[in-house]
């Protein structure tokens, strides 16, 4: 069957730096022949202490710069700029498939042992409705301890990533987890999963950490087969490499920092990639 001009356009997806790369690589890697049009959203880093109204505004105004260009479908690869405005855009673009992040809350809560699950997140997804809606949810399977991480993201946005800092405002909210008897922690961030080898260290062989990449990939496959708009891989076959052929990076900070940042944290098969900027 003939692919459709849709099913060939990029799926759009934003964060608010480069915490939305962690999402990127479960979408290419689930999703072999999509292409995607990726953006950070760095003049307005980080979104976890910005005031709602300013990060629904930077939500929208995403979204509609990716409607407009006529990505198929979009993936909010940003917990905070869910929690805060996910039911916007959806209600703004009503047919418009839109994919969002929410903490793994319910698979930890099937997994852990000792009946309590921690959290990592930003100090806006936890104090959202949205996530202690989530929590409540899952309460009858497990204890939920939230930890907020200000700081964290600025610094997992330091090109080469500072260890050591990481390693010093972890260490006592990974142990306060400990001491209630989390069992599993809960990524709560696109960008956390970069430092997840550190925090696995401090948590020990006996906790699981988890984050959500790889299931938003595969809701979004579902999605994008469910209205039609999957890439038929029989008839379009993905060739040469990912960063030329799949996926269009763009900044609203500045391109060079961005790249440095992108070989840092993905590699160095991502070289020859073209960061755009974007000022909106």
């Amino acid at each position: 069957m003939a692919e459709t001009n849709l099913n060939c356009q990029a799926v759009g997806v934003f964060d608010s730096g480069v915490g939305g790369l962690s999402v990127l690589a479960a979408l290419l890697d689930h999703l072999p022949h999509e292409r995607f049009d990726f953006v950070a959203d760095e003049r307005y880093l980080p979104y976890g202490d910005k005031p709602q109204h300013q990060i629904s505004d930077r939500v929208l105004t995403l979204s509609h710069w990716l409607h407009n260009r006529g990505c198929k479908a979009m993936v909010m690869a940003c917990n905070t700029a869910t929690a805060a405005a996910a039911g916007q855009a959806r209600a703004t673009y009503a047919n418009w498939p839109i994919v969002g992040m929410e903490p793994a809350v319910k698979p930890a809560s099937l997994m852990t042992r000792t009946g309590v699950v921690g959290i990592l997140a930003t100090t806006n997804t936890v104090a959202s409705a949205r996530f202690k809606n989530l929590v409540e949810r899952y309460e009858p399977l497990a204890r939920v301890i939230a930890k907020p991480c200000p700081g964290l993201v600025e610094l997992i946005e330091t090109c080469p990533l500072p260890q050591t800092d990481i390693e010093n405002l972890l260490e006592p909210l990974v142990h306060d987890l400990l001491n209630h008897q989390a069992d599993v922690i809960v990524l709560g961030c696109t960008h956390y999963p970069f430092v997840a080898p550190i925090i696995a260290r401090l948590a020990g062989p006996g906790v699981a950490v988890i984050e959500t990449g790889l299931p938003v990939a595969k809701q979004l496959k579902a999605r994008l087969d469910s209205e039609g708009l999957l890439v038929d891989g029989s008839v379009t076959q993905k060739q040469g490499n990912p960063v030329n052929d799949r996926v269009n990076f763009f900044t609203t900070g500045n391109p060079v920092a961005f790249k440095a940042k992108l070989l840092n944290l993905l590699g160095q098969e991502w070289a020859d990639a073209r960061i755009q900027a974007l000022a909106v």
